[in-house]
């Protein structure tokens, strides 16, 4: 972008009168031209302002232009050495809260270049890695029990599907024997014994339907919500050890450095860190080892109860026990849903 300097305009008067006294000065009083062997009576040239006068009624404090300038005239503002600049931009420090912030990104930045340089030498094998065989061999076992109870879930989910709309086709066929038996007078006494069948057969249905969902809804809490959690601790766990492990393999080699001056400081500031992340990988070793526990002891009890649920609920619906099936359903306090109900919420996701 170019810009320009706005200056004050003369009036065609002072124009004029400007020009009449050059050309006097030219050539001086009587037309003759001067020179420097005839300068004449020339009139002394005129100097130029030294200041902008204020024309009354205007503001006193003229202010600084973009360009420099002031804002009435193109006269520049000189700024003497050593004096300051006046300018509308004002100049402040950063404040504490930019710093902590910009500390903390340098710390991460330097936290995240040690970790990915310690994971790469692992997978190399140019360093050591801290091993606790007993709690690794527990963390791989919740991993895989995790995979081999979210297979029982899905099973269970289609199960539980399929066999909601075997009970919704037993409804509809147990209707529509019922309205034939009406239309039908010379059918009719057996497509009644059909309909009344169909029904108790969509009761029990329902019945164990409901079951099931309490059975998926229970899996799906230990899989996706118990475990889960678990999971996430072993994560934070892990990142935690590969920290300490980096910290700690700059801490060996900070002491076998060469003594100077530089290293020491640096042998300082690395053995404060290594202590802060050996804390902290620790308290998370501890804080997996105690979940774990926690976690199988309950997976048991509740495995012991739904399995339970389960295998009573199944058997006495095949093998047409009715007392039985209310036997369990009480037993449980599992509420029966209505033949009408819709399909499980789950279905709908």
């Amino acid at each position: 972008m170019m810009a320009t300097l706005q200056s004050n305009p003369m009036d065609e008067r002072d124009m004029q009168e400007v020009l009449s006294e050059e050309e006097d000065d030219q050539y001086g009083i009587g037309g003759h031209r001067r020179s420097h062997s005839n300068p004449g009576a020339a009139k002394s040239r005129p100097q130029p302002p030294t200041s902008l006068a204020i024309m009354p009624g205007e503001d006193e404090d003229v202010g600084q232009s973009w360009t420099g300038g002031l804002v009435q005239g193109c006269a520049p503002v000189f700024q003497p050495f050593g004096e300051p600049a006046l300018s509308s931009v004002s100049l402040t420090t950063p404040s504490p809260g930019k710093s902590n912030k910009l500390e903390n990104i340098k710390n991460w930045t330097i936290s995240t270049y040690k970790c990915s340089r310690q994971s790469l030498y692992e997978k190399l094998g140019k360093t050591n890695r801290t091993v606790d065989s007993e709690l690794e061999g527990q963390i791989e076992t919740l991993r895989d029990t995790q995979r081999k109870y979210g297979n029982i879930l899905r099973l269970a989910r289609a199960l539980t599907s399929h066999f909601y709309h075997v009970v919704q086709t037993q409804s509809s066929l147990g209707e529509c024997f019922s309205d034939l038996a009406h239309k039908s007078p010379e059918l009719q006494e057996e497509f009644l014994y059909n309909a009344e069948t169909q029904r108790n057969l969509t009761k029990n249905g329902q019945q164990l339907l409901a079951a099931l969902n309490f059975f998926v809804s229970s899996i799906n809490t230990i899989v996706n919500k118990t475990m889960e959690d678990s999971i996430m601790t072993v994560k934070q766990y892990e990142v935690s050890r590969v920290e300490y492990d980096a910290y700690r393999s700059d801490l060996d080699y900070y002491r076998e450095a060469p003594k100077t001056e530089v290293n020491q400081l640096k042998l300082g500031e690395t053995e404060a860190s290594f202590n802060a992340k050996r804390t902290e990988f620790e308290k998370l070793r501890s804080d997996v080892q105690i979940k774990l526990k926690f976690l199988d002891e309950n997976r048991v009890k509740v495995m012991q109860k739904q399995l339970l649920l389960f295998h009573n609920a199944v058997s006495a619906y095949f093998s047409g026990n009715q007392t039985s099936l209310e036997a369990t359903m009480k037993q449980f306090a599992i509420k029966v849903k209505s033949p009408n109900s819709q399909p499980p919420s789950w279905m709908q996701q």
